[in-house]
């Protein structure tokens, strides 16, 4: 890769509710020159870009958190890299830093990322891959979302629907440091063994073979307390049928539905039955509290209590297929693009 030319992925066509499947034809590669600064900027160089689900639905414009995004413009994505030239004073050159800078080898900067939001610095001695999964928005997502939404408490059953993705594979092991026991969905043989064998949890459900309701219910046969859903569809509707007296159901995604539409609940109705609270939520709600769940985090990896599993596919190029793959399940753990060496190694 040549330093004075800046690669990019540029949005050249959406999903949309008729066809919701992300494309190769929505990405167009385009070079710019390297981007100069002015004064009170900087320039990063990205190493690593962060690969996530909800990328569908920005290219659709559905997240109001997120810059709504034109044809033409650079791909919205999380990324890390390191300060190569500087003008400000907060950020030197071969400073370590993350945010969204899109799916580029440059951004320019005064302070922010393309969201608006403080460009992060991450503690001192992280992995950049680490930035973007378990110390990062990735791992942010499951210890907010299961302790403040899920609230779990030592003996409680924890379902975890896509445990072998980014988010459910962390938080399944916050689950076990906590206490509970833990149930995990995957597709595949490969996978519900890696996240029994490798990550701890206590049983997995294979949803490809196996008839998952029947499978929760075979395993928590006195319901499950807290039901972490990343999936949504049938998957969903198994872990409703299922939940024990005042359980919390946290939902964090719904990736069977980024690839086709699917209804929504049939049996809502369990709510009510079960007393059973039900909420949404976003890491940005939590920006506040981030330093306190990065402390933790850190603490659990250093100790080695919490396992990180980061799928790097290497090369600029791959940055479509590798968020294409996410939606047929092809990645383990966080899956990010390594674009560029670190000029700090």
């Amino acid at each position: 890769m040549k330093n004075d030319v800046n690669r990019q992925w540029l949005l050249n066509g959406r999903p949309d509710e008729t066809n919701p499947v992300v494309l190769e034809d929505h990405f167009k590669y385009a070079e710019a020159p390297r981007p100069g600064i002015g004064p009170g900027q900087f320039l990063v160089r990205s190493l690593y870009l962060s690969i996530d689900p909800a990328m569908q639905g920005w290219m659709r414009q559905l997240a109001d958190y997120m810059p709504a995004m034109s044809m033409g413009d650079v791909m919205l994505g999380r990324a890390v890299g390191r300060v190569v030239e500087s003008n400000h004073p907060d950020y030197p050159v071969g400073e370590l830093v993350y945010g969204v800078f899109g799916w580029q080898d440059y951004y320019v900067s005064s302070g922010a990322d393309r969201n608006g939001v403080p460009v992060n610095k991450p503690p001192r001695g992280a992995a950049p891959q680490s930035v973007l999964g378990a110390l990062g928005t990735t791992g942010l997502t499951a210890y907010f979302g299961l302790f403040d939404v899920g609230r779990p408490v030592p003996g409680d059953t924890v379902l975890v629907s896509g445990a072998a993705g980014a988010v459910g594979s962390l938080v399944g092991q916050l689950a076990r440091l906590s206490g509970c026991r833990v149930i995990g969905t995957a597709g595949g043989p490969r996978k519900c063994d890696w996240v029994v064998k490798e990550l701890g949890f206590d049983a997995c459900i294979d949803y490809q073979t196996e008839n998952v309701a029947d499978r929760v219910a075979a395993l928590a046969p006195g319901g499950v307390n807290v039901f972490f859903d990343n999936v949504g569809g049938t998957v969903m509707e198994a872990g409703l049928a299922n939940l024990a007296m005042n359980a919390r159901v946290a939902l964090c995604g719904g990736i069977a539905g980024y690839t086709k539409l699917i209804p929504g609940p049939a049996n809502y109705m369990q709510l009510v039955m079960k007393r059973a609270r039900m909420e949404g939520f976003l890491v940005i709600d939590y920006m506040p509290k981030w330093p306190e769940g990065v402390a933790r985090l850190s603490q659990w990896i250093a100790e080695g209590k919490l396992k990180e599993t980061v799928d790097i596919a290497d090369g600029f190029d791959k940055a479509p297929k590798a968020l294409i793959g996410l939606f047929s399940g092809a990645n383990m753990g966080k899956q990010i693009v390594r674009i560029g060496d670190d000029p700090a190694a």
